[in-house]
């Protein structure tokens, strides 16, 4: 954070003190930053920081029970777009026996989802909330699992490494021990009957709607409006997730995403791991960019630490990152095709090319998906000097070729000739440009509102990219340029993504070179520790992953596991407004919203 960018911090909130007074106090506990926010004052602080304050985008609300002083936090991070720089952290506390706060909703909408899964983790009612329900568990889940009093049936101990597999290693998994039939806990007087585990009666009363008139030319058609489900188990919602839809005919009227059918409390996990063990967990969430989500915790914990990088270990990191971001876009590319119909052809395409980066992934890693790569303080290996090759004819053992050659290679000629060819054959493709062009339009303003990052918000002409507007590692030293396109519709969605890869390859073409000249050179800064021991204090840390803000807000009570492990999901977060891109398209235009947005449910669900 540089002097200037603290500054503005400061100033604003200095106004904010000067505005409200006593509404707001200085947090002054030993490593935390912000202000703490009066609960009956919290809207009118909110709207402040928005209009008065100019932080128009809140990108992340965690919530952190601190049980020995019987309260609830909430924690908001608000920022600057596309302008940039660090956080405005503000917080609103809250009694754990009667939790209620005010919904910031009204002022930034982004809150929705994130204020839903406060409430079904933790417990905490938001006054004002428009649709607060459960999102990640069931209706009529039993207790809220993020509470640090909250016990699960096969729970064994609060932290890992558990006494039953740790130093003497003799296993007695919890599970064993509980009878069949008692591993499900249920809420007082509790009977199956007329019960509906997704709670769809709840659901379904908030989408229905009277019945309406379509107009088809001079006559009125009186129709009747139908509710139908797209999922969850269905190929083109990218997994099992759920769109339940109100139609007018084939017009979409409402929809409701679904989700939480693959959330399996990672971040309960990750409060119970020691810092260490988090890293291969993080690896699970966007399964698709490993890497990316690997140097988004790495750089949270390190910021906490105080921890230096060398400058190898800093290129190894990007070169593995921007790779990432490849290897994504180009997914995430295949399969819109896929949703449009174009069925495995295009990502036969772009899955070929993938191919070939996750083979030095391998090589380097051991692991083509998820990699588990990067350590507090570098990375866990440098580059072997040979990489598997493929064999030159039936039969031949594979070659191996030089890694820095397979790279340059790689950067060079290989992906740009292939992004050229699928530029070539799918930008003016007539077929895309009639279903994607003006189809799920998501204005500036709105992106904003929402919460949306990444390539969603730059696609709607916000260049807003992490990598510029909050800098990290070396990317203060490389040239690229933040892509951005300006009609927020699923056509640019498209085109942001080819835009990108072309920006990533830059910057490996500055990289690679940089990799042989620093052959040798440390990768890893002091020893390699078991397992870390974080300074008492907190740190929101985030990262230009390839589908927008990845960021992880960490409390830290001075011990080797988390006391608070929140995940700031990219997926989640731009799923907050699908809604309002697929209001007034066709039902068939819905599946290729979804698939332009890009998620992944590993990370959405967590």
């Amino acid at each position: 954070m540089t002097d200037t960018t603290s500054e503005t911090v400061h100033s604003a909130t200095d106004l904010l003190f000067e505005k409200f007074g006593d509404a707001i106090q200085a947090d002054d506990r030993e490593g935390y930053e912000g202000v703490i926010v009066s609960s009956d004052q919290l809207v009118d602080v909110a709207q402040s920081i928005r209009d008065d304050l100019g932080y128009n985008l809140l990108t992340n609300l965690s919530y952190v029970d601190y049980l020995a002083d019987d309260f609830f936090e909430v924690v908001y991070h608000a920022y600057r777009v596309p302008a940039g720089g660090p956080p405005l952290t503000f917080r609103a506390r809250t009694p754990r026996n009667e939790a209620i706060l005010p919904s910031l909703t009204g002022v930034w909408p982004s809150a929705d989802f994130q204020e839903r899964e406060a409430w079904d983790l933790m417990g905490i009612r938001f006054a004002g909330h428009p649709n607060l329900k459960r999102i990640l568990t069931w209706e009529g889940f039993e207790g809220h699992p993020m509470r640090k009093d909250w016990r699960e049936p096969f729970y064994e101990e609060d932290n890992k490494p558990f006494k039953t597999r740790w130093p003497g290693g003799e296993v007695d998994r919890a599970e064993m021990r509980v009878p069949y039939g008692m591993n499900v806990q249920y809420p007082a007087g509790f009977t199956v009957d007329g019960y509906s585990p997704e709670g769809d009666a709840a659901l379904y009363a908030g989408l229905a709607v009277p019945e309406s008139a379509s107009g088809i030319g001079v006559q009125q058609i009186k129709t009747d409006q139908l509710v139908v489900n797209l999922g969850p188990q269905h190929p083109s919602t990218h997994g099992v997730f759920r769109m339940t839809v109100t139609l007018d005919g084939e017009t979409i009227t409402r929809l409701e995403p679904v989700m939480g059918y693959l959330h399996r409390n990672h971040e309960q996990i990750g409060e119970r791991n020691t810092y260490l063990m988090n890293m291969p967990y993080t690896d699970r969430l966007d399964y698709i960019s490993s890497m990316a989500n690997n140097m988004a915790y790495a750089i949270t914990v390190e910021k906490m630490l105080g921890q230096e990088v060398p400058y190898r270990a800093e290129l190894l990191r990007v070169l593995m990152v921007e790779l990432t971001r490849i290897v994504n876009h180009y997914w995430a590319i295949g399969f819109l095709l896929n949703d449009l119909g174009a069925f495995f052809t295009p990502s036969l395409y772009a899955i070929l090319e993938r191919e070939l980066v996750l083979d030095l992934f391998e090589a380097t890693t051991g692991s083509r998906m998820m990699c588990n790569y990067m350590r507090f303080g570098g990375v866990a290996y440098d580059l072997p000097p040979y990489i598997g090759g493929p064999a030159v004819k039936p039969g031949d053992r594979a070659r191996e070729l030089d890694t820095l050659q397979f790279l340059n290679d790689l950067v060079f000629e290989r992906l740009p000739r292939s992004l050229d060819e699928l530029d070539r054959l799918l930008t003016t493709n007539e077929v895309i440009i009639t279903r994607c062009k003006g189809v799920g339009v998501l204005p500036a303003d709105v992106a904003i509102a929402y919460g949306a990052t990444g390539p969603v918000l730059r696609a709607s002409g916000v260049p807003y990219d992490l990598r510029r507007a909050d800098p990290y590692s070396i990317y203060n030293d490389l040239d690229f340029d933040v892509a951005v396109r300006y009609n927020g519709d699923t056509y640019d969605r498209y085109l942001i993504r080819m835009d990108e890869v072309r920006q990533s390859l830059r910057i490996l073409q500055q990289v690679v070179p940089m990799l042989k000249e620093t052959a040798g050179e440390d990768y890893w800064a002091g020893k390699r520790p078991y397992n870390v021991r974080v300074p008492v204090g907190e740190h929101y840390g985030h990262h230009e992953n390839p589908k927008g803000e990845l960021g992880f807000h960490i409390v830290s009570d001075g011990t080797a596991n988390p006391y608070r492990y929140h995940i700031r999901a990219p997926s989640f977060i731009n799923i907050t407004p699908l809604e309002e891109m697929c209001r007034g398209s066709k039902i068939a235009d819905a599946i290729i919203i979804l698939g332009s947005i890009d998620i992944v449910l590993g990370e959405l669900d967590r």
